[in-house]
């Protein structure tokens, strides 16, 4: 802590990234919870083990779709919904699932955090679009979401208490820890 009128350490400096940091773990544990919600350990040739998506999730989530997508007001997105996703459901079960694995280990882990910030800012604005007219907390809850994953984002947060740093201090040339041109 620095007393009143004098300059900030480096210490001081640090400490908004590390709470961006906790966002960064704690929103990616939630995405992460896809481990145990829709995927499985399946049997490859029937006895080689590899994680896969779960059948019940496949079986689920077009039920889950039309569901939301009976009463959804937004006409060009349902159309997409029930021409894209109700026509192909187990390709698009597996790309959300993938999807929420992926960027739930990127933002718990930082490994490549960037890319985690915007996958997860792409699905949250499709789970939001999907579900807004139907309650408030919906709303509230993707809001927050869309939110954070822009600050995580913009903020760089893997670079605190992530792989992304220590990729950065490992390897300081390589194409994952440039900066932007500013």
């Amino acid at each position: 802590m620095t007393a009143p009128g004098s300059t900030p350490t480096a210490v001081d400096m640090s400490q908004p990234s590390r709470w961006l940091a906790v966002l960064r773990i704690l929103v990616g544990l939630w995405f992460v919870k896809a481990l145990w919600s829709k995927m499985d350990l399946v049997l490859l040739g029937g006895f080689v083990p590899f994680l896969g998506v779960e059948q019940r999730w496949i079986d689920m989530m077009p039920a889950i779709v039309a569901r939301q997508m009976a009463e959804n007001p937004i006409a060009w997105y349902k159309g997409f919904v029930e021409g894209a996703v109700l026509a192909h459901p187990v390709l698009y079960a597996q790309l959300t699932a993938w999807g929420e694995v992926l960027v739930g280990v990127s933002l718990t882990l930082g490994l490549c955090g960037g890319l985690g910030a915007l996958g997860g800012l792409w699905l949250s604005v499709n789970y939001g679009l999907a579900t807004w007219h139907m309650s408030p907390a919906s709303q509230g809850f993707h809001y927050m979401l869309v939110s954070a994953m822009v600050v995580l984002f913009l903020a760089r947060a893997g670079r605190a208490w992530g792989l992304d740093a220590w990729i950065a201090w490992r390897w300081p040339g390589s194409l994952l820890t440039r900066r932007p041109i500013a």
